[in-house]
Parts: C-alpha cells; sequence; structure tokens
C-alpha cells in the first residue's frame, strides 16, 4: 500500500463504499485466476487521478499503477458494466442518506456541446452549427436533486431531437420507473408524441421566456447545474478519447467521485429538520367612529 498524497485519492471512508461494489477477484472463484499483482484501490486512485487533473494515462505518477494497468482496468470494468453498476448503487444510497425514494420518477434532460481534440476520429465527432465547435455532445439525464442517471455520448453534428429517440429508449430500459422528463424546446414536436405512444412517457418541454439577460428556468436550471460539477473534472473539459464509450466511462468516474464524497460527508445543521415556528398571536380590531386601533389577544 502506498501512500496516498493527491487530492484526487480516495478517503479510507470512501474506500469502504466503492470496495465492495466492485467484482471479487478473479483468483478468489471457483474458476480461479492469477493474484492481482497491484492493490485495487491503488488502480483507482490512477483511474481517479487522471480524471481529475486531465493528464495524459502514459504520465501517471510513478508511486502509482503502471499506465497500462490502469488503463487496462479501466476499459475492462466499463466494457464488463461495473462502472454504470456503480453510478447506480451510489446512486440509490444518496437519495435514501437525503431522505428520498432510492429511485427517481421524474428526469431533466440537456445535452452539452464539447471540443474534441485532434486525435479524436472524425467519424466519431462532428460539426455543431448552433454552438459552432467541432466535436462531441453529451446527453445527460439527472434527477431532481441533479444526480445523473444515465449518459451518453454522439458526435455533435446529431440534432438533439435524432439522439433523444436512443436516448430514451436507454433511458426506459433501465429506469422503468420513469414517468415524466422535462427538456427543453429542441425534445419538442413529434418526439412528444413518440414518447407517449412508444415508451409511456410524458415528456414536457420548457421554454425560454423572451426577455434579455440570465433567466432561471424552471426544472431545467437542475441539468444545467449537473454539467457544471462534471466540468471541474479537467479530463471533461475536452474530448481525448478515441471511443466514445471511454468518453462516457470518464463522465461515470467523475459522477462516482462526486456521489462517493456526498456520502461521506458530514451532515451539515441546514439539512437537520428545523423545529416549527411559534404562532403569533392573533390581532383583534376594534372599530370606532373616529379611529382604529390593533390589540394583539393574549
Amino acid at each position: 500500500m502506498r501512500r496516498h498524497r493527491y487530492p484526487s485519492d480516495l478517503t479510507d471512508a470512501e474506500w469502504s463504499i466503492i470496495e465492495p461494489l466492485l467484482p471479487p477477484p478473479s483468483s478468489t472463484q471457483p474458476s480461479g485466476g492469477h493474484p492481482e499483482k497491484y492493490d485495487r484501490r491503488d488502480v483507482v486512485d490512477g483511474i481517479l487521478y487522471v480524471n481529475r487533473t486531465g493528464c495524459q494515462w502514459r504520465a501517471i505518477p510513478g508511486d502509482l499503477p503502471p499506465w497500462r494497468t490502469v488503463y487496462r482496468w479501466f476499459c475492462k470494468w466499463h466494457a464488463a458494466g461495473v462502472t454504470a453498476g456503480i453510478c447506480a448503487a451510489l446512486h440509490e444510497q444518496v437519495r435514501l442518506r437525503e431522505g428520498k425514494n432510492p429511485r427517481s420518477v421524474a428526469v431533466v434532460v440537456d445535452s452539452q456541446t464539447i471540443k474534441a481534440d485532434a486525435t479524436v476520429p472524425k467519424a466519431t465527432s462532428g460539426y455543431d452549427a448552433g454552438k459552432k465547435a467541432t466535436g462531441r455532445k453529451r446527453h445527460l439525464a439527472v434527477d431532481t436533486r441533479g444526480l445523473p442517471v444515465m449518459m451518453m455520448v454522439t458526435p455533435a453534428d446529431v440534432h438533439d431531437a435524432h439522439a433523444a429517440r436512443d436516448f430514451l429508449f436507454r433511458l426506459r430500459l433501465a429506469h422503468p420507473e420513469i414517468t415524466l422528463v422535462w427538456a427543453d424546446s429542441a425534445y419538442g414536436g413529434e418526439l412528444v408524441t413518440w414518447a407517449k405512444d412508444r415508451l409511456r412517457l410524458t415528456l414536457k418541454t420548457v421554454n425560454r421566456p423572451r426577455t434579455r439577460g440570465f433567466v432561471l428556468l424552471p426544472k431545467r436550471w437542475v441539468v444545467e447545474r449537473s454539467i457544471s460539477w462534471i466540468m471541474r473534472a479537467r479530463r471533461n473539459c475536452r474530448d481525448y478519447e478515441k471511443l466514445p464509450q471511454h468518453a462516457e466511462a470518464h463522465l461515470a468516474w467523475t459522477v462516482m467521485a462526486l456521489m462517493t464524497r456526498r456520502l461521506t460527508r458530514p451532515v451539515t445543521a441546514w439539512r437537520e429538520p428545523k423545529a416549527p415556528p411559534v404562532p403569533a398571536p392573533p390581532l383583534r380590531i376594534r372599530l370606532h367612529p373616529w379611529n382604529i386601533r390593533l390589540a394583539a389577544v393574549i
């Protein structure tokens, strides 16, 4: 075990939450396998280091496992669905800790266009004429607390209404309890009828008012805040991945780090239930011919 020294490293409390959610080592299974050479906690710290700092895989510090080992586990866990399973389990734990139902029935969806690096293939990227940027587009579905429920990465030239059919279909399969979806006007039109008839989803659009300047949009501000949380990880500020699946994996690791910190931080005073306010004494109005006097009934 190495000495933990980086801000992205997991604390003991955070590792106690992540460790049971990882699959057991192959050496402990009846099928057998070689014992793992490097500690899994160090491997997870290596993935979080790349995700937090935005460095290249080859630039992982020497006290962490070799970059090939860290990258191999990063790809293996995402392809096996381990990353998505951890996110789903942490999402339920956070909602239960905050006194909510473990599964949300209403979500807010939106997309974000991010610029792509020169190493990203043109086959998996495109030009977004609305944002005037060449890269990829991230589609997010978050609950009313701002916690991401599902994420999908597509080329930037794919319109939101076209990508939403595949995105909502995946959302319906993974979370059949969801019945209400809020979105912007790009998801309106025929998509509302299609979602109602095919997926039994109620899709409501929130239009922007015709006013100048910044306007806090109801329901939609939740997903905008979630996008700002994801952008705190420097690896997500620009798309460097050759495969869209790896870009989705980096988003998932950012969400995992966010939820583990939320699960391990102490409950603040404002989250505790407050005492009910003392009602004020009623007022009695006395009417006189020439004036009005107010008297408190004690």
